[in-house]
Parts: structure tokens; sequence; C-alpha cells
């Protein structure tokens, strides 16, 4: 399916395709994944998959369609009690449109706080970083972009799509 060098999606961390091994004693074929973030860490998943943990990287077109939508994407409406539940809850979900409510939640919320005169909520502004960590990685790789490029592009491009209505 996949071969060497190639990006992927493990569980939630892109990686590169280190190499393709067997593992004489158990038959099978591996795949050697470096995380794109970390290459000190090694990942060992077998090449059939079973588990669904390994997916390829969105397409260039589905990146550009993604970021389109983000105008669309609703923030989470709830209270304050919960909305740590929420951030878990979509997080487990593994999907971008996820990821974007999150960051466009935690980002409204604590703007709406600095505009306040009070401090930024550490729970926003965690579960804003690793969100958009996951998002702007493998937006960095189907944009063949570095991160902070994309981050731009992607600011950039919603500023337009809004008319530059929230500076």
């Amino acid at each position: 399916m996949f071969k060497e060098n190639d990006y992927v999606v493990y569980k939630r961390n892109v990686c590169r395709v280190k190499e393709i091994k067997t593992n004489h004693y158990q038959g099978k074929d591996y795949y050697i994944l470096s995380p794109i973030d970390d290459d000190t860490l090694i990942i060992d998943i077998p090449k059939e998959n079973k588990l669904g943990f390994l997916r390829p990287i969105m397409s260039r077109d589905d990146a550009i369609k993604l970021i389109e939508k983000i105008k669309d994407i609703d923030i989470i409406e709830t209270n304050e009690k919960i909305i740590e539940m929420e951030y878990k809850k979509l997080m487990k979900s593994n999907k971008m449109e996820d990821l974007i409510k999150i960051i466009k939640t935690s980002y409204i919320r604590n703007d709406n706080r600095l505009k306040n005169g009070k401090k930024i909520a550490e729970k926003d502004d965690i579960y804003f970083k690793i969100a958009e960590n996951i998002l702007y990685n493998e937006l960095s790789i189907s944009l063949n972009l570095s991160f902070d490029e994309t981050k731009k592009y992607v600011i950039d491009k919603v500023k337009e799509l809004l008319g530059d209505e929230r500076e």
C-alpha cells in the first residue's frame, strides 16, 4: 500500500515511511515510521493495518477544500463546565473538521477573555495548540509547505473568505 518515503498518518501523527521490513519470526511485513515532528521516535506497525490506525495523507485538493470549509464550521456551543469533555470527544473523532471546531472555539473563547481584560484559559490554550499541531502537520505535507507557511496560508485564506471581517 505505502512505499518508503511516503507520508502517512498513524493515529494522529504525520509520519514518513522510513522503510518496510519483514519480521522473519512472525513472517509479517512492517512499516517503520518516523513522525515528522520527532525523528527520534520510531513506530513499527504491521502493513496489514487491521486496527485502521494508518491512513494516507489527504490530497492537496482535499486540503484546499477543507480550508475553504473552515468559515462554515460551527464552534462548540456549551457551558464552561463541560467544554473540556467536548474537546476530548472531538479529539478522539480523528476528523479534521472537529480539529477546526476546537481551534475556532478555543481561539474565540480566549480572544473574548483578552478583550475583557482576563487571562486566557489554560485548557483552551492546550487544546488549541494540540489541534493546531495535528491539523497543520498534515496540511503542510498535503500543500508542500512548512508548518509556519501552512499556518499563514490558512489564516490568510480564511480572512479572504470572510472578507477580512475578523482581524
